[in-house]
């Protein structure tokens, strides 16, 4: 995101005002706007889409865990209430109760979205490519490639910066980068009840690598090889890893129905630092993605209903948010990952061997007490996460 804070706007065309304008419709973006539809506070003021309006948005899955029924169950492509995780020879069935764990296609999200901000006449969609955001006296004028201008009292931009997150050197950042195939075998292979959410039964060869298995019968399944590491791998690297997954499970033939990839940063860099009085990252690029685990998306629905509720109270965007005691325990933990990738197996299985399922749960999502967090901090050898801490007090937070 470029601020440039400057009069040089008032020599061009502005196309249209609004109040408020949110860069980029993938699931941050969208489900603020969704929020700003629930609340009258919205009803009268201008909102403005503005994004790129290409495929990708809708070529992904979403996957969360959440108490109970969901806001968004009806737009569900599966769900499970229990799972594994696999260490060397031993494996670990975890009942999620009262959490389930879900998942979404990006495609039945955003044509559902798509549809539902149509009958919004406040709420505008462009497809457009936006360069810089240019603050001035009036709020913020939005210039995109098209040489459109759009004028708007407050931004809301999930555009990330990832060369400016690999710049700084005082918080590590690794990449939770994968491969996904969507697989249809001939013959019954999978426990359509339980994924497999990690299966560090993959050869490490120095960093945390492991399967993720999301089977949505007992012959359909996505099956992901995913690294926490410092750099991605070549492409085929992924793909012989999946193959050769599939056939310890399987001899029987198998198609590839649809591949994904992705690629995370986990850090954490205090990216909402750089919101203005006008102008706030979200999203990945406000720091709303779990940085220990690189999952966003349930988190990206708390923070929009938060935000949303927020603006109506008009106070400066700078006080929305502060870091917290998780920010501190998943630094912790990425200073270890950084330095010594290869514990994060041991890590996490030990977590998975001696905790039950609902306080890990609780816990990730940042739900926990004092008491608990120690709980859940006890269950790995704690001797790495002191050694980190005191690094940190030495170094600085």
């Amino acid at each position: 995101m470029k601020i440039i804070t400057s009069a040089l706007c008032i020599f061009t065309t502005v196309q249209e005002k609004f109040d408020y304008t949110i860069i980029g419709a993938g699931a941050a973006g969208t489900l603020l706007a969704y929020e700003m539809t629930k609340n009258p506070f919205f009803s009268q003021k201008r909102i403005l889409i503005l994004d790129r309006g290409d495929d990708q948005r809708l070529d992904r899955t979403w996957s969360y865990w959440e108490r109970g029924d969901g806001e968004l169950d009806h737009l569900l492509l599966h769900e499970w209430s229990q799972f594994e995780v696999a260490f060397k020879q031993k494996r670990y069935l975890h009942r999620m109760h009262p959490y389930r764990y879900k998942t979404i296609e990006g495609a039945a999200f955003h044509h559902y979205f798509d549809a539902e901000f149509l009958k919004h006449k406040n709420i505008l969609i462009r497809h457009e490519e936006v360069q810089d955001c240019v603050e001035n006296e009036l709020g913020v004028a939005i210039h995109c490639q098209s040489k459109n201008v759009y004028q708007s009292a407050f931004v809301f931009d999930s555009r990330f910066n990832y060369p400016e997150l690999k710049s700084q050197t005082k918080y590590p950042v690794l990449q939770q980068h994968f491969i996904g195939w969507f697989v249809e075998t001939e013959e019954d292979v999978f426990d359509e009840l339980t994924p497999k959410f990690m299966d560090f039964t993959v050869e490490q060869r120095g960093n945390t690598r492991f399967m993720y298995v999301l089977p949505f019968s007992k012959n359909k399944a996505l099956v992901e090889y995913t690294l926490f590491s410092a750099e991605p791998l070549a492409k085929k690297e992924y793909e012989d890893e999946i193959v050769s997954y599939l056939k310890e499970m399987t001899s029987a033939p198998y198609k590839v129905i649809q591949m994904e990839s992705g690629n995370i940063p986990m850090c954490c860099y205090p990216l909402w630092k750089k919101t203005t009085s006008k102008i706030m990252p979200i999203g990945m690029a406000g720091g709303w993605t779990k940085a220990s685990t690189g999952y966003t998306f349930k988190s990206s629905q708390e923070k929009a209903k938060e935000l949303a509720l927020f603006l109506t109270q008009e106070k400066d965007l700078k006080d929305f948010y502060s870091a917290g005691k998780f920010w501190i325990y998943d630094m912790l933990l990425l200073d270890i990952l950084y330095r010594s990738n290869e514990k994060g197996a041991a890590i996490f299985t030990s977590l998975f061997k001696r905790r039950k399922a609902p306080l890990i749960l609780k816990f990730l999502e940042e739900k926990t007490s004092f008491a608990e967090d120690v709980m859940v901090m006890a269950a790995p050898r704690p001797w790495p996460f002191i050694k980190a801490l005191l690094g940190r007090v030495f170094s600085g937070f």
